[in-house]
């Protein structure tokens, strides 16, 4: 694919074909570690589990009332019922019953071996110890049986998986209190130049705050992460090639922001090249163009931008699913809509773009999209603002207020 930007004519890599040499390139971790279930929360499931009981473990009623057996009563007919005990949820009433007896039952709680039905608390009338159930009962309502939600020996959750609060209750219903998960991925993460300052220090005139490392480090929030922030390198080639080889001996995965283009001081490609192996270097993406990707012995090595905008999308769109794959998560697709334009977009031919929106529910229920703002690629108070992704193809020209547009919301929430 050709960048119409460059005079030059830069034959570049589609964002689909750059996605698959990641996914080609990487291998899933194989070791596991064992976690007690409350640590679990987002892990990967590294060996599907199989509940070791029925859930629920015996018969349970399923609301507040009366439990009887119906096979002398009459259906269709009143009758009156003698009241000869109660069962509590964990206390079980384990005496006999004889004919025309009920026993007082709670939600959950154990429902007598002799009881074949129960009947909802407000369907009676109680006088004393005796209740009277009405003509329109029904029998062998409102009994949870045994296993009715897992049997014994069935799978509860199948690896992998990203647990989820859902799982883990599941889990816990069964009994089970440790599981097999994927190990954390060893992730250090840098920034390079002269120009960043940390935060806490006065600037001097060209400097600016670096506020990459702060992007990243909440980026890669994850349970499944081990994260090292490495600071700051400056733009000196052999601190770089230093910090390198010092990084890929400690992790699975180095990140860097900027230093990846092609101006006199950016050392990224070129140190790369040396400490180990450039798998792809320049895309056709905007923001992002300038994405390294490669690998330091064993450790896999994203270099990007240094816009923060275009660390933005690039890490959501190239590194994000690679260490997902890296860390065994089952494949998944980002939440993709059509959705009407209320604003006119800009575009020239060349690159897929990424244009920071506002998606946003209309009157009529219908999904809309605008512009957040300007999009030049530091201009983090737009992104801020925005909670989508507007993703134009390369070869679109622009689009008008009005017309469908793809998006990919941040997050499902609007």
């Amino acid at each position: 694919m050709t960048d119409i930007c460059y005079p030059n004519k830069h034959n570049l890599l589609s964002v689909e074909q750059a996605l698959l040499a990641i996914r080609k390139a990487i291998v899933t971790i194989a070791d596991q570690e064992q976690i007690a279930l409350p640590l679990a929360l987002g892990r990967i499931l590294a060996d599907s589990v199989f509940s070791p009981i029925d859930v629920p473990p015996q018969r349970t009623s399923a609301m507040d009332g009366y439990a009887f057996a119906a096979g002398d009563i009459a259906v269709g007919e009143a009758h009156k019922l003698q009241v000869i005990g109660v069962a509590w949820a964990g206390q079980p009433f384990l005496a006999q019953q004889a004919q025309g007896q009920c026993v007082r039952i709670f939600t959950g709680a154990v429902v007598p071996d002799f009881a074949d039905s129960v009947i909802a608390q407000e369907q009676v009338d109680i006088d004393g110890d005796t209740v009277s159930l009405p003509p329109e009962w029904q029998p062998y309502k409102n009994i949870r049986e045994a296993g009715s939600d897992v049997k014994q020996h069935e799978e509860l959750v199948a690896a992998p998986k990203k647990l989820s609060a859902r799982d883990i209750s599941l889990l816990a219903a069964a009994g089970v209190d440790r599981i097999s998960v994927k190990r954390k991925l060893k992730i250090g993460f840098f920034s390079t130049g002269d120009e960043l300052v940390p935060l806490g220090e006065p600037l001097a005139i060209g400097q600016i705050y670096d506020s990459n490392r702060y992007l990243l480090a909440g980026l890669l929030s994850d349970p499944n992460h081990m994260v090292s922030d490495l600071g700051i390198v400056a733009d000196d080639q052999l601190k770089l090639e230093q910090t390198f080889r010092n990084a890929a001996q400690q992790h699975d995965v180095i990140i860097s922001t900027g230093g990846a283009s092609v101006g006199d001081a950016d050392f990224v490609k070129q140190t790369l090249e040396k400490c180990g192996q450039v798998n792809f270097w320049k895309l056709a993406i905007k923001p992002g163009k300038p994405l390294a990707f490669g690998k330091i012995g064993g450790c896999w090595f994203f270099g990007l931008p240094g816009n923060p905008i275009a660390v933005l999308v690039t890490y959501e769109k190239f590194v994000k699913p690679a260490l997902e794959q890296l860390a065994g998560a089952p494949s998944t697709q980002g939440l993709r809509l059509r959705v009407r334009c209320g604003s006119q977009l800009k575009k020239s031919p060349g690159r897929q773009e990424y244009q920071r929106g506002i998606l946003y529910q209309q009157d009529d229920g219908n999904l809309a999209v605008r512009l957040a703002g300007q999009q030049d690629s530091h201009q983090l108070k737009v992104a801020s603002q925005s909670n989508c992704f507007i993703v134009l193809d390369a070869d679109s020209k622009g689009i008008d207020a009005g017309e469908m547009v793809t998006v990919e919301p941040f997050s499902g929430v609007i």
